[in-house]
């Protein structure tokens, strides 16, 4: 038996903030280590963040991930175990997105990715170029001052696979694996046993189907193991990348990581048999033909054992059956690690809701509920760095800490409803329910004081006075009246936003939360942070 422990990891990184991402890299490489795996793969722009959008275009973003990987090489992190880590590099003029595949203080081979995500929410084409070349691998010459400290002037810089004496593994960057003629076939052809994928996939609902799919596919007919790595949490703009990060073997998910988490580092861990590999391919007869004919990729042969000796004790992974949430769930949990995430960063002391009654309002309401209680279960989890962001940001203290969601709400999160004349008792009721549940510290505001001055004053510039349409007033006058009320409802929510902690004698701000739909974000004519307040 040839016996493999890989390492695959839920990263929380954050763009540009390369302190905290190489102490996460560490960790997970140190829990990887520490479990007896020998690779350990990250997901992609892993040192930098995914979400630098336009930071890639400057040389010292480029810059400080070698500063980062050379650490991480001077260090003891890479010795016995092959890690594949990921960031941008410049080759002569142009810059790719890359997976650095380092074992023993060394960088093996650099490996920039092919084929380049473009459309949805991506705009790789914008940051990278696509590595076009597959005839062989050409001598990358790296930096003078990671030269100088490794004692290593060149590295293999392209499309291709690392040869160790007793496997052969190689990257599949993120989008590759879905393209028409996706690299893992080829390379399966080769001998490539191990496939490492690391990606940068955002959360949509019910996506998660469609990527254990592929890495099913993948490995199904052609056999290999399939370990696959993506970032998880909110790393600074509106995506939220949902982790799953899992292991498959010949068609079998046999590891597979958390969907939703407010962790920072979460390993996954499996035990592989490669013989099982093997032997699957070996008794597929169109896999031997198309073999024994195939189109050499380029190698690099490394004298190193990565399997391990075989040891009763050690038991191999086992196919489970792959876990996903309902599509509830997922609207629950996805956008409240994204707002836990965005929270524990922004410096801010709470959130700031106009919460109408209305569905809209309700339902960004109940996702802060969501998320305190993420946050509670997690610190009762034991999770130490959650507790300490939620003591910093709820306030606490004499050893004092969240462990129930609604008084943790009720310190973090406030709820404003800013009815007229016009609203209903029905709407204003259910505010006050909604706000009770979740545990908000709630106001009830009446805004027509300022909306009749605003009214007068216009009286008074142009002697003419609107009246809403109900009142015999024309759609003209009815939408600007409409608008005042809204924009009244916004300037109120920054002035609470801003003053409420100086109120209750809390450092910092609140953050205004938004409850328009998505078309109305997208198409512009929302009013930010208006909440509509229906009769």
């Amino acid at each position: 038996m040839r016996l493999l422990k890989v390492a695959t990891c839920n990263l929380n990184q954050w763009a540009m903030d390369f302190d905290c991402n190489l102490s996460n890299i560490k960790q997970s490489v140190a829990e990887a280590k520490a479990a007896g795996a020998m690779i350990r793969l990250g997901p992609e722009l892993e040192i930098t963040g995914y979400g630098c959008e336009d930071h890639f275009l400057e040389l010292d973003t480029v810059a400080h991930a070698w500063e980062c990987l050379k650490e991480l090489l001077l260090g003891d992190w890479t010795d016995g175990i092959l890690c594949s880590f990921g960031m941008p590099v410049i080759k002569d003029s142009e810059r790719y997105n890359c997976q650095v595949l380092c074992l023993n203080r060394k960088i093996i081979m650099i490996r920039p990715k092919m084929w380049l995500a473009n459309d949805g929410n991506y705009r790789e084409l914008r940051w990278f170029t696509a590595w076009k070349s597959k005839d062989h691998l050409e001598d990358f010459h790296l930096p003078s001052e990671v030269s100088d400290a490794l004692s290593q002037t060149t590295v293999p810089f392209g499309y291709g696979y690392v040869q160790f004496l007793d496997t052969a593994v190689a990257a599949e960057v993120c989008e590759e694996l879905f393209t028409p003629q996706p690299p893992h076939a080829e390379l399966a052809l080769n001998g490539v046993e191990v496939f490492m994928n690391a990606s940068g996939s955002h959360h949509q609902l019910r996506k998660l189907d469609l990527r254990n799919r592929a890495f099913i596919s993948a490995t199904h007919t052609r056999g290999g193991v399939y370990m696959y790595s993506n970032h998880q949490g909110c790393d600074g703009g509106r995506l939220y990348y949902d982790g799953c990060s899992c292991v498959v073997v010949n068609g079998d998910m046999v590891a597979q990581g958390s969907q939703f988490s407010l962790k920072d580092v979460e390993m996954v861990f499996a035990q592989i048999d490669l013989d099982a590999v093997a032997s699957l391919r070996s008794s597929i007869s169109s896999f031997q033909e198309q073999a024994s004919c195939k189109t050499k990729v380029s190698k690099v042969f490394v004298p190193y054992k990565l399997c391990q000796p075989f040891n009763l004790l050690m038991s191999l992974s086992s196919p489970l059956k792959i876990r996903y949430h309902s599509p509830e769930e997922e609207i629950a949990l996805g956008p409240a690690c994204w707002l836990w995430d965005y929270l524990r960063r922004s410096g801010a002391s709470g959130f700031l809701l106009p919460l109408s009654g209305g569905a809209d309002s309700s339902s960004v309401a109940a996702i802060v509920g969501s998320m305190c209680q993420l946050v509670v279960k997690e610190i009762a989890n034991g999770d130490k760095q959650i507790k300490a962001d939620a003591i910093r940001i709820g306030h606490y203290t004499d050893g004092q800490f969240p462990t129930d969601s609604q008084e943790f709400a009720k310190r973090i999160f406030y709820t404003v409803f800013m009815g007229s004349e016009n609203s209903s008792e029905a709407t204003t009721t259910r505010a006050k329910v909604l706000a009770d549940e979740v545990g908000s510290w709630h106001l009830n505001v009446s805004i027509d004081g300022v909306v009749s001055s605003l009214i007068c004053l216009f009286q008074t510039l142009t002697g003419k006075r609107p009246r809403y349409k109900v009142d015999g007033g024309s759609n003209i006058e009815n939408l600007g009246l409409q608008n005042i009320q809204a924009r009244v409802r916004m300037v109120l929510a920054f002035m609470l936003a801003s003053l409420l902690p100086w109120v209750h004698n809390k450092p910092g701000f609140y953050l205004v939360l938004g409850s328009s739909n998505v078309d109305e974000g997208l198409r512009g004519y929302l009013t930010k942070v208006e909440a509509n307040f229906v009769v």
